[in-house]
């Protein structure tokens, strides 16, 4: 019975071949799509899976308001870790991480920047599963001054990574420490991403205050982390509040490691992390676009029952039930779902390297190994024909036999009602996803268009590798301004745009009271920073050049910071903080207009600069170049840093670079956005030509009396195209206030964002409508124009 079911599908298939290709390509695109976007999902969900004791491992997270401010903070002192182990049993082990380990690595004369290497305590291997190829995991990095390094960067300085082991590497060249370890590379799904893990310094450091590590805990496999969250409210009144004074309320979060990259969105995090509300928004979209191509297949194979309804009637006199005539149906279903399975295994594999470079991941067709990849393909295919056939089979099956035999079919809601809802239900998504396109490129437009408080374009950034190079910053200054190109140049701790800057707590007096510590960000600056980056003065004055003491007692601080204090003019005021044990204070004497220094995500924080107490503070240099003479400026600052520094290669990027990369998850989701909106509507527009050219053939007749009778091209244009047109613009009245809802929710994420406007998703509704005129159009202006004693004989 198979056999012959399987006969007359292909003949079926073959007979109406132009409704076959349009139901295997939107099949076909929609398995592609469907396929390419749930191995996106699964990438997001399987970070941190590779760690034996993931589900036992989370992070100290570190969160604090106050009258005027908060933190919100991924990051916890480098004290606290000893103390929590000591005082609550439920933790194991603990071991804290330092991002800023990175530096120029070398091994004889071969160096190589290696920019992703963190610190680490000795505990780091055995709480994470980063298997060593060569040393041991429990020892590599308990001796000071020890490196382990992973198989690549091993590699690439000792050729034979095995013969790292024991050999002295130097980090910016006067450095030393030694190999103990060569690990595997580490996986692509963690947040911590390093190609060398040293052992943190002996003499490593830092105030109570100084929130600057990343501390990660062990539990026992019976601790429950809420139960245990809820202790550690007994850890601020006792250790934290003589260091941040009263009014603060203080409290830690424990974090899952397993939901760290994509639920955690925290200040000062050690990566980029995802988003699990973009890996929900890409598993429904999967769904819709797999749906709407399903729709198409139900709608198109209904709409050709009219053709079928004898075939039906036939079958049923001569003895055929309604399962078998189910099974008919379903059988030639499943065949099509089958083919297109194939080629969308086709179109994965063509289409998988442009999705790799917008999504920036390394995806494979065959991810999760061949045998299971096509047994999970094979099972698909079969749900999704069944699932496509299941009503258009019963729906053939139901007809009644004397009413089938004579060809007619009764006009019940199954027939046109339902496909209109389905047509309808179409086109609403492919309206949200226009309308979500439209306000994820404004946004996009928006933060990289908007004022970040100083000017960003041709400011070139790059580090100095060499303390001895920092003493000279003077006379490589001189050289480099003897360009005409080079406008200005200043020396600072960090470069902003990433999310790297350090803080500390600064406490200022009133009315003879020390008051509540304020949590800052802090850079260390020269007095040319401010003129450099085009930063005014609101109120007093810039450190001067003039008077050499600033150095080591004078602040200025942002408008924010002016707010979080509480002074109406706090210009004179002294800000007292602490530097490791010691209580250092600052007086102020500038307040900055606010900028920027991370993206519009984050809501400008206080910020506090003042002059490097050290030149070796001072480690990068930004210049500002003439917007004009780009190459010529960079071709002088080649030749002088080459000069000046004979053994590390100059590195540099420009500052709007730096903002850029922190929009790299929204750029990548508008991109893919524009993509899958572009398929889903190719895919229902596919289904409404089928649903097109099907009503005009079958209305062959009617079309020719009413041209005959005098009716215009675009009266009989407007008869056909009318109706669908008609349940485009319902789609529309569905679609946008989902859309406005949904993407309402999208843009709280920014701290700073665009007031959604009508005009947007008036527009999608417009782009939807006008896309499906010319797809119904198309097929209504060649039915109109066509001969009438052609029409007329039609059959």
């Amino acid at each position: 019975m198979f056999r012959n079911h399987f006969k007359i599908a292909l003949r079926n298939c073959w007979k109406f071949r132009t409704y076959t290709v349009i139901n295997l390509a939107g099949l076909a695109i929609g398995l592609a799509a469907c396929w390419v976007l749930l191995l996106y999902v699964g990438h997001e969900l399987g970070y941190e899976r590779f760690h034996r004791n993931a589900d036992r491992i989370c992070r100290l997270a570190s969160h604090a308001s106050w009258e005027g401010g908060k933190l919100n903070l991924a990051t916890s002192s480098f004290n606290f870790g000893p103390v929590l182990q000591q005082d609550y049993p439920e933790i194991v082990s603990f071991t804290r991480v330092s991002g800023e380990a990175g530096g120029l690595l070398g091994n004889g004369e071969r160096r190589l920047e290696v920019p992703a290497a963190i610190f680490a305590d000795s505990t780091f291997l055995n709480i994470f599963t980063f298997p060593l190829l060569a040393g041991d995991e429990a020892t590599a990095l308990k001796t000071p001054r020890s490196v382990v390094l992973s198989e690549s960067l091993a590699r690439k300085l000792f050729g034979d990574p095995l013969q790292a082991l024991g050999k002295t590497v130097t980090w910016d060249r006067n450095y030393a420490e030694t190999v103990t370890g060569v690990m595997k590379d580490a996986p692509g799904q963690s947040h911590l991403h390093f190609e060398a893990l040293r052992s943190m310094p002996a003499d490593f450091t830092a105030g109570w205050q100084s929130f600057s590590i990343y501390t990660y805990l062990l539990l026992r496999p019976e601790a429950d982390i809420k139960s245990l969250e809820s202790k550690l409210q007994g850890f601020y009144p006792k250790y934290l509040q003589p260091h941040m004074g009263e009014g603060v309320d203080f409290h830690f979060e424990l974090q899952p490691l397993k939901d760290i990259h994509l639920q955690s969105h925290l200040d000062y995090e050690i990566s980029a992390n995802g988003n699990i509300r973009v890996v929900y928004i890409f598993s429904l979209i999967a769904a819709l676009i797999l749906l709407i191509a399903c729709i198409n297949y139900m709608n198109i194979s209904t709409a050709r029952a009219s053709v079928r309804v004898r075939e039906v009637g036939v079958r049923k006199s001569l003895g055929s039930g309604r399962g078998q005539i189910a099974r008919l149906f379903l059988t030639e279903s499943v065949l099509i779902t089958f083919t297109a399975a194939v080629l969308a295994a086709v179109l994965v594999s063509v289409s998988l390297p442009a999705f790799n470079a917008v999504s920036g991941m390394q995806l494979v067709i065959w991810n999760y190994g061949t045998g299971y990849t096509l047994l999970i393909l094979f099972v698909f295919a079969l749900f999704t024909g069944l699932a496509a056939g299941a009503y258009p089979a019963l729906f053939m099956a139901g007809f009644e036999t004397i009413t089938a035999l004579k060809g007619r079919m009764s006009m019940r809601f199954g027939n046109a009602g339902f496909r209109r809802v389905l047509v309808t239900f179409q086109f609403a998504v492919a309206v949200a996803l226009i309308a979500a396109s439209i306000v994820t490129w404004r946004q996009m437009m928006f933060v990289s268009g908007k004022d970040l408080g100083f000017a960003k374009d041709q400011v070139l950034t790059f580090h100095l590798h060499d303390e001895t190079l920092r003493g000279r910053i003077p006379a490589l200054r001189e050289q480099l301004m003897k360009n005409p190109y080079v406008l200005n140049v200043s020396a600072v701790s960090n470069p902003i745009g990433g999310n790297n800057l350090g803080g500390n707590g600064f406490k200022a007096t009133k009315n003879g009271e020390l008051q509540s510590s304020v949590n800052t960000k802090e850079m260390m600056v020269d007095e040319r920073f401010l003129e450099t980056m085009d930063i005014p003065v609101v109120k007093g004055r810039n450190f001067s050049i003039n008077k050499p003491g600033e150095r080591y007692t004078a602040m200025l601080i942002n408008e924010t910071m002016a707010k979080a204090l509480g002074f109406d003019d706090p210009v004179g005021e002294v800000l007292q903080f602490d530097v490791d044990t010691m209580v250092l204070s600052r007086r102020i004497i500038g307040v900055v207009k606010d900028f920027h220094t991370y993206s519009l995500q984050h809501k400008i924080a206080p910020m506090a600069m003042l002059m490097a107490p050290e030149t070796t503070m001072e480690d990068n240099l930004y210049l500002r170049l003439d917007k004009t003479h780009i190459p010529e400026a960079l071709r002088h600052i080649e030749k002088v840093y080459a000069a000046f520094e004979k053994n590390y290669p100059l590195s540099y990027q420009f500052l709007d670079e730096n903002f850029s990369r922190q929009y790299r998850l929204e750029n990548t989701q508008r991109r893919l956005f524009l993509a899958f909106t572009g398929l889903a509507i190719f895919i229902a527009c596919m289904g409404l030509f089928g649903l097109a050219a099907f009503t005009a053939e079958q209305r062959t007749k009617e079309i020719g009396v009413r041209k005959v009778l005098g009716a215009s091209i675009a009266h009989i244009t407007a008869l056909l195209a009318g109706g669908f047109l008609k349940l485009v613009l319902i789609s529309v009245a569905i679609a946008v206030p989902l859309a406005w809802w949904a993407m309402s929710s999208w843009l709280k994420d920014f701290a700073y964002r665009i007031d959604l406007s009508w005009w947007m998703f008036a527009a999608a509704g417009a782009v939807a409508l006008l896309i499906a005129f010319l797809t119904v159009g198309y097929q209504a202006v060649r039915a109109a124009t066509a001969n009438p004693a052609d029409t007329l004989r039609a059959e």
